[in-house]
């Protein structure tokens, strides 16, 4: 089918995201290793390719959207992988958060058979994926992109060309190192408040009542207050993204403390909860709870 799409992805976001095409009418071609996994969009109306040189074969244009760089380059690398002779013309869009040198990679991997590559990565958690509400952070030529726009107006509220490929990945390592610091601070400061007498519910509400509140200050809210943090954005995926932005070289003062602390809650087991966990990690520091 010339209009059919390839997917390769079926976490927290590969499977609202790819909902969001189907019900837009796309036709979808599915692929994970574990076919259980992508269930869900067969019964949403996805077709299961029986491997991934199937799924090149039949589809003009290939999504993936994986968890970090060693599976994305499983997926293209490895053998039978996405880079092939049957990739020639076919285009490959990247939506998973790599360095910005995987992307290059890939796009001079994509290159050598003929075929096209664009990196996309997203800005959002679940939500924003449901909703079709993601921001898309893409780098490549942009006939490429030009090609990819009407899926990614159906995958996200805006997207943006920013340049040549790995512009888009070090976007995103930047924005997310943002968010990093953000949630770190929103954890750091309602646990001192805490240890001086103010109760957590009353610095939030301060919190969220003055210039300094966001929306996501509302959102990580009620889990603080709660104490119970289910993935929106996984921390091991912020551990991950702020360690590939210490090594794509960010050395600001404040970088260094916070790959650490990402990382010892890393090992604390923290990593399957969301970002805002950082709490539960910090608040080990000082005994203080959110209560």
């Amino acid at each position: 089918m010339a209009n059919q799409i390839g997917w390769i992805g079926t976490g927290n976001m590969g499977i609202p995201m790819a909902k969001n095409l189907l019900k837009a009418g796309y036709p979808l071609l599915v692929y994970n290793r574990t076919r259980e996994k992508a269930e869900k969009l067969v019964q949403e109306g996805a077709v299961m390719a029986t491997d991934i040189a199937s799924l090149v074969r039949n589809c003009e244009i290939v999504f993936t959207m994986l968890s970090d760089d060693q599976v994305v380059k499983s997926f293209y690398l490895g053998e039978g992988g996405l880079i092939n002779n049957e990739a020639k013309e076919k285009t490959l869009i990247n939506m998973s958060t790599v360095s910005p040198r995987t992307s290059i990679e890939l796009n001079e991997m994509s290159q050598a058979v003929g075929a096209r590559f664009l990196e996309a990565p997203v800005s959002g958690s679940v939500k924003p994926a449901e909703d079709g509400a993601l921001l898309i952070l893409a780098g490549g030529d942009e006939a490429n992109y030009q090609k990819a726009l009407p899926y990614f107006e159906v995958l996200g509220k805006w997207s943006l060309l920013l340049g040549a490929v790995g512009a888009g990945a070090s976007a995103k390592l930047a924005i997310n190192y943002f968010l990093a610091l953000t949630v770190q601070g929103l954890a750091e400061t309602v646990l001192f408040a805490k240890r001086q007498g103010v109760k957590a519910e009353d610095m939030l509400k301060i919190i969220n009542e003055s210039a300094c509140g966001s929306a996501l200050t509302k959102l990580k809210t009620p889990g603080i207050l709660a104490a119970n943090f289910p993935a929106a954005f996984a921390l091991k995926h912020m551990a991950k993204d702020v360690r590939l932005a210490r090594e794509q070289g960010i050395d600001y003062p404040l970088s260094a403390p916070l790959a650490t602390a990402y990382q010892e809650a890393l090992a604390k087991g923290l990593g399957e909860e969301d970002v805002m966990a950082i709490f539960t990690h910090l608040e080990g520091h000082d005994g203080t709870t959110a209560e």
